[in-house]
């Protein structure tokens, strides 16, 4: 494997595991909302980028026409009220209290009764946020047109000024960065990672760490996997998606190369170490699909341009309207 040094501090400020403090305070816009949301008889209609399962077993649904939670009855729309902002990511962090990211209007704080907008006034690196992630000492960073943003509960910290998609701390603490390219912090130094051929990654929209310890990751040239020491290419579909299933199969959402066609994809556990896996491809459609998820009861999640679907394992559920569900 071959690494090529990026920098050895970020652009905007030396970094440290704790994010610290920034150079201004931020000052949160706080946002009150009488109601809970909007009870709705069908979940998003448009397109759907993060599904996720909090503490008490609702789904949570982020989607360019708001944040849905679903109590498996019905549908609230949590954001009807308070913004049109459209959504890319939804996360539940260690306290219970959740967070929105969205596409032009920064970051949404939810305590369950109201709301604080956090955006570039406030220290974010960008208002453009793609993802976000909770670390092992309970800072939550943003993935962001500008770069990656980690905030400590007082304060944010930049780090970079190239676009951040996705963004993953190891069993062992590192730090894995997707967007343009992918990179790591080992506690000293960034690195951008490289293939054999010395190219770098391009796209990365997805990283996950399987069971096993290995890093698996999507990009434009398809889907790898790293051991540690060696990149194995095991297919050149790519996946904006990835999640490792209960049973340690891997599923994916992803376009078929050469086509206009979307596919999920579940790579069977027994072969993943294989150079080849087996996969199985469970739907194909026109549509986009965008995000993959697996609920508390095996069940499948996917988002896609138009909507949430529910997989159990022999049907599909679509939640666009009450008839979908029937």
């Amino acid at each position: 494997m071959k690494y090529a040094l990026i920098y050895t501090l970020f652009l905007m400020s030396v970094f440290h595991t704790s994010c610290g403090q920034n150079q201004t305070e931020e000052k949160k816009i706080i946002i009150n909302s009488e109601n809970k949301g909007v009870i709705t008889s069908h979940g998003p209609k448009w397109v759907t980028r993060k599904i996720i399962q909090d503490r008490k077993g609702n789904i949570w649904i982020a989607a360019f026409d708001g944040i849905f939670r679903y109590d498996g009855k019905s549908f609230t729309n949590i954001t009807s009220k308070v913004t049109s902002a459209r959504f890319f990511s939804v996360l539940e962090d260690r306290k219970g209290n959740f967070w929105f990211v969205s596409v032009g209007s920064g970051v949404y704080y939810y305590d369950g009764q109201s709301f604080r907008n956090f955006t570039a006034k406030d220290g974010l690196s960008n208002d453009v946020v793609f993802s976000l992630y909770e670390d092992k000492t309970g800072n939550i960073w943003f993935g962001t047109g500008g770069g990656a943003s980690c905030y400590d509960g007082k304060s944010f910290r930049n780090f970079t000024t190239r676009d951040v998609n996705c963004i993953f701390q190891d069993k062992k603490g590192k730090f894995w960065f997707g967007g343009a390219n992918l990179s790591v912090f080992d506690g000293k130094t960034f690195t951008t990672l490289t293939n054999k051929d010395g190219k770098a990654f391009k796209s990365v929209w997805s990283i996950i760490e399987d069971k096993k310890g290995n890093i698996l990751f999507g990009d434009d040239d398809g889907l790898w996997r790293y051991d540690g020491s060696t990149f194995t290419n095991f297919t050149k579909r790519g996946a904006l998606s990835m999640i490792e299933d209960k049973k340690g199969n891997v599923w994916t959402v992803s376009g078929l190369p050469g086509s206009r066609s979307w596919v999920l994809s579940r790579y069977d556990a027994k072969s993943l170490s294989n150079e080849k896996p087996t996969v199985t491809n469970v739907k194909l459609r026109e549509d986009a699909f965008f995000t993959v998820f697996e609920a508390y009861d095996g069940s499948i999640w996917v988002g896609t341009g138009e909507g949430v679907y529910r997989y159990d394992g022999k049907t599909f559920t679509d939640f666009k309207s009450k008839e979908g569900q029937k």
